[in-house]
């Protein structure tokens, strides 16, 4: 059936919850029902083709159509279709992936834990934090702090951790003893004439002011993401990662990255951890694990938290904690596929490649009225609208900025993120400069489209 977007035929369609959604608009509208993919672009029912420039949500690494990809799944189907990780049970794909994963770790790991999800993977996280200290004799040392605008997922315990309104709001969240350190965002945040390594040692500081003021001896854990992702691209300001591990040193914290992004090449290196300079005690990745072929997360734990977790579950009996589908010989077997492709086709040298295209060719916006900030590194980046460069006022979030742009260059061919008015940028790590071009040229007549209706509906102060 071919649908047209936006047509009756779309709204009628329009029978499953969606998720980060208006609902009443979806039943008004319908949604954009993609059909099929083919390297960096996706095609409508219509025929109608698009530039995913989000890699989906942050995540087709390698593109649409992989036939590799495809083929390691077919055969791992075929041999064995499923089996689990419970009681001392397990399955070859999981065993090689784990291997392969400490092999590839930016420091030192000592075991992986596999789950389905990003969420999922945070979600054990924390669960791995309390079961720790538990194992430990610090019962009081639970406390973890992530930051305003970090993303960590969408479960009870990982929302939590995610500092971002809409998470929280009307879901009772967060839950107790997670705690939220200012957003290191130099360009919101930075006091004038604030240099970024001042601003790193100011946000240092206060972290450090936080953890006094709870008590060290309640704070667990940091969790972080090298590069913020759904909270707009934020990239850390220089020296930051450095002083604030020192922070967490000086109080026996624990060091959480989430690499759910920026894991597999995203930033010019394997690891966002090792763009940098972070060396974690625990580190969940999942995404481009896959290619995002088939749902697969994991978590990496030093020896330091595997060896008081073992202990544990020696005196309790079990590690009571697992998915039914956690290292799933299918999807198992599609990440080890993956990994062998980023490694044969030297994927993070093409990302060093032909990042400085996208990062230079969105930074030639940044004297354009209708932009704040550009900001970005290696194959991710973002481009911040204002209402007003000068003073860097934002537009009223009810006017919906962000969402016009993004629904505009969907007219353009080209699916963008708006993250309010943050217009996300993360296209598969297999484009082309002169894919990044096409790119570029789509996301212009957008902005251009956006700047002629801002200028009608009255909506930035006059010149």
């Amino acid at each position: 059936m071919s649908v047209r977007p936006n047509s009756p035929e779309a709204r009628d369609i329009a029978s499953h919850l969606h998720s980060y959604t208006d609902a009443r608009k979806l039943e008004n509208e319908g949604p954009l029902i993609i059909a099929e993919g083919k390297g960096i672009h996706v095609y409508d029912t219509t025929g109608k083709e698009y530039i995913e420039g989000l890699s989906g949500l942050w995540c087709a690494s390698l593109g649409f159509g992989e036939e590799r990809l495809v083929e390691a799944a077919a055969a791992q189907m075929r041999k064995l279709p499923y089996y689990h990780t419970f009681a001392q049970k397990s399955d070859m794909p999981a065993v090689d992936l784990a291997e392969r994963l400490l092999e590839i770790a930016p420091v030192k790991m000592s075991k992986v834990f596999f789950a389905n999800s990003g969420s999922e993977a945070n979600d054990s996280v924390i669960k791995l934090v309390w079961y720790y200290n538990n194992a430990r004799g610090r019962p009081e040392k639970k406390k973890i702090i992530s930051r305003i605008k970090g993303y960590h997922g969408v479960t009870v315990a990982s929302a939590s951790m995610t500092g971002l309104p809409a998470n929280h709001r009307d879901f009772d969240l967060p839950i107790k003893n997670i705690l939220h350190a200012p957003c290191p965002h130099h360009y919101r945040f930075g006091n004038e004439g604030e240099s970024e390594e001042d601003f790193a040692t100011r946000m240092a500081a206060e972290l450090d002011k936080m953890i006094q003021d709870e008590g060290p001896d309640t704070v667990a854990a940091f969790i972080g993401e090298p590069v913020m992702g759904a909270g707009g691209v934020l990239v850390p300001p220089r020296t930051y990662w450095e002083k604030i591990q020192a922070v967490l040193k000086k109080y026996d914290i624990l060091l959480i990255a989430d690499e759910v992004i920026c894991g597999f090449g995203r930033t010019g290196n394997m690891f966002g951890c090792e763009t940098f300079g972070i060396k974690p005690d625990i580190m969940s990745v999942a995404k481009a694990l896959s290619s995002a072929y088939l749902p697969i997360s994991a978590v990496m734990i030093s020896d330091k938290v595997y060896q008081a977790v073992a202990d544990n579950s020696a005196k309790i009996g079990t590690f009571g904690h697992g998915f039914t589908y956690s290292g799933h010989p299918v999807s198992a077997a599609v990440a080890l596929e993956t990994l062998k492709i980023y490694q044969e086709r030297n994927i993070i040298e093409h990302v060093r490649a032909v990042g400085p295209a996208l990062q230079a060719g969105l930074r030639r916006f940044a004297d354009h009225p209708l932009v704040g900030e550009v900001r970005g590194v290696g194959l991710v980046a973002a481009v911040e609208l204002v209402a007003d460069k000068a003073t860097k006022m934002p537009f009223d979030p009810a006017a919906k900025v962000g969402l016009y742009l993004g629904e505009r260059a969907q007219d353009h061919g080209l699916i963008i993120r708006p993250l309010m008015d943050s217009i996300a940028f993360c296209p598969p790590l297999i484009i082309t400069e002169k894919q990044i071009g096409d790119m570029l040229s789509r996301f212009e007549q957008a902005l251009e489209d956006t700047a002629a209706w801002v200028k009608a509906e009255g909506l930035a102060p006059a010149a």
